[in-house]
């Protein structure tokens, strides 16, 4: 049987660690913003159990899963479990979080349109008991 490698993108480099606990994560940027188009795209691979803290965004995101199992939940909502093919659309200044499950890699898309407006407001970190309250 044949396999196919689904990241076709670099891992880039490590992400922050003050915006992301519980492992590390790791950013490619594939399209920087510019004015004419107003939009970044990264690629973003997190390590299980890895999650990037609270955060917004002005202009919304869309997340596009490639590879693994992730976890997503805006505030004061239900964890939602993501697999290859989701995907999410996370409308203007929505409090939410991402990241890998406990036990899988996870690599998503990330889509920053609207960049006019900016581009995130990074908040407090998840919480062990918030990740784990499936």
């Amino acid at each position: 049987m044949e396999t196919f490698n689904t990241n076709i993108f670099p891992k880039g480099e490590k992400a922050p660690s003050e915006y992301f606990s519980g492992g590390t994560a790791w950013v490619q940027i594939i399209k920087h913003n510019e004015k004419q188009l107003n939009c970044q795209i990264g690629n973003v691979t997190f390590e299980p159990g890895c999650r990037n803290n609270w955060h917004s965004h002005s202009g919304g995101q869309i997340l596009i899963v490639t590879s693994g199992t992730g976890l997503y939940q805006e505030k004061d909502k239900p964890i939602q479990i993501l697999r290859p093919g989701d995907v999410v659309n996370i409308f203007p200044n929505i409090i939410h979080w991402h990241g890998a499950s406990s036990d899988s890699e996870f690599t998503h898309i990330a889509i920053n349109p609207n960049t006019q407006n900016g581009i995130v407001e990074w908040l407090e970190p998840v919480t062990d008991e918030e990740y784990y309250n499936l």
